[in-house]
C-alpha cells in the first residue's frame, strides 16, 4: 500500500455551554490510590453538550471536500478507524483516496465526555446487550441465534461480519442517552459552521438523521450526504426536501433486514425521505447491496469483511459527482 502523507493531525471540541450545578451533596474523593482524601464540593459550573472531533489533513489532498465521519448510536468515531478484526478502517481508506477526514465522537460519547444525571441528563443511559447487538441492531444472526459461547452462536449464512471479533466489536460500545438529540444536533450543526464551506457528510445508523437534518440547515455548506443504513430521517410532512435539492444524497443498505422487526419498522422513514428528495429534484441514489450481488452484509457495513468493497462503491459515487479524483 502507498504511504499516506499527512500535513497535520489534531483535535478540537465544538458545541456545548457552561451550566451550573446546585444542590449537590458533598463527597469525599481520593485522586490516586493511596493519596489523600479531599472534600469535594460539586456545586458550580460545568461544561456540557460538547462534541469531540479528530482531524487528519493530508499534505496534498486530492478530494475537493473533506469527509466528516459520524457514527451511530452507542458507538464512537472508533468505528471508522479500524475494524474489530484489526484491518484498516474507512478513515484510512478515504485518506488513501485523497480525503481529509474529520472523525467525531458525538455528545455524550467517547472523548466528548458526558454530564451528570438526573441533574443535566434527565434519564439514565442505555447499555446495549450482546444479544441486542448480535440479533437486533447489527443483524449478525437471526432471532434466537445469540449464545454466550462463541461456538454455539449462529450467524446468518454467508455473513460478512468477522464473527471471531465480536467481543472486540462489543468493546467499542458506549452508553447512550435518549434525551440528548437536540444537544447532539446542535453540536453537529456547529461543526459544519466552523469548517470552511463545502464538506461531505458520511454517517451511519443514528448518525444519519443528524446528517440529513444538518444538511437541511446549511445546504450551501454541504457538497454531498452519504448515509449507511439510516435508522431515522426527516419527516417530509414537516421538512421541505427542496431545501437540499442541490445536494447529492447516497443511501446504502445491507442484507437480512426484512425479517428483523427493528429494521423493518425503521427503514420506511428513510425511504419516505428518499422519495421526497427525488420528487424535489435531488440527485438521490439508493444502493441495496444484495441487488448488486453483494450479500451477507450486516448493519455494521464498515466492519464487515468486505468493508473496502463497500467503501469503493461510495468512492465511485463521490467521484462521479466530481468530489474525488
Amino acid at each position: 500500500m502507498s504511504e499516506i502523507e499527512v500535513r497535520d493531525i489534531g483535535s478540537f471540541h465544538v458545541g456545548g455551554r457552561l451550566v451550573r450545578l446546585e444542590g449537590m451533596p458533598a463527597r469525599e474523593r481520593v485522586s490516586t490510590p493511596g493519596g489523600p482524601v479531599y472534600h469535594d464540593d460539586q456545586n458550580g459550573e460545568i461544561f456540557v453538550g460538547q462534541m469531540y472531533v479528530q482531524f487528519v489533513r493530508l499534505a496534498s489532498p486530492r478530494a475537493t471536500a473533506p469527509l466528516l465521519m459520524w457514527h451511530g448510536g452507542g458507538m464512537t468515531g472508533a468505528c471508522w478507524e479500524s475494524t474489530p478484526d484489526g484491518r484498516p478502517g474507512w478513515q484510512t481508506f478515504f485518506l488513501r483516496a485523497g480525503f481529509d477526514t474529520y472523525v467525531c465522537d458525538a455528545v455524550e460519547r467517547g472523548r466528548a465526555s458526558w454530564a451528570p444525571y438526573p441533574q443535566m441528563y434527565p434519564d439514565a443511559p442505555f447499555f446495549r446487550t450482546a444479544r441486542d447487538a448480535w440479533e437486533d441492531t447489527f443483524r449478525f444472526g437471526p432471532s434466537g441465534s445469540w449464545h454466550v459461547n462463541p461456538e454455539l452462536r449462529r450467524a446468518y449464512e454467508g455473513s460478512r461480519f468477522p464473527q471471531a471479533a465480536f467481543e472486540a466489536f462489543l468493546a467499542q460500545g458506549v452508553p447512550r442517552w435518549s434525551c440528548n438529540d437536540a444537544l447532539t444536533q446542535s453540536a453537529y450543526d456547529a461543526l459544519i459552521q466552523r469548517l470552511d464551506p463545502g464538506v461531505i457528510l458520511l454517517a451511519h445508523s443514528q448518525g444519519c438523521n443528524f446528517a440529513l437534518s444538518a444538511a437541511q440547515k446549511a445546504p450551501e455548506r454541504v457538497r454531498a450526504v452519504v448515509v449507511l443504513e439510516p435508522s431515522g430521517a426527516p419527516d417530509p410532512a414537516q421538512v421541505d426536501a427542496k431545501n437540499v435539492a442541490s445536494v447529492p444524497h447516497l443511501i446504502v443498505w445491507g442484507d437480512n433486514w426484512q425479517d428483523n422487526e427493528f429494521w423493518r419498522r425503521s427503514r420506511p422513514a428513510s425511504e419516505k425521505w428518499r422519495d421526497a428528495l427525488a420528487a424535489a429534484g435531488c440527485d438521490v441514489t439508493q444502493i441495496d447491496l444484495p441487488q448488486r450481488g453483494i450479500s451477507g452484509n450486516s448493519h455494521a457495513l464498515m466492519a464487515d469483511t468486505n468493508s473496502d468493497q463497500i467503501a469503493a462503491i461510495v468512492l465511485d459515487w463521490l467521484t462521479s459527482r466530481g468530489l474525488a479524483r
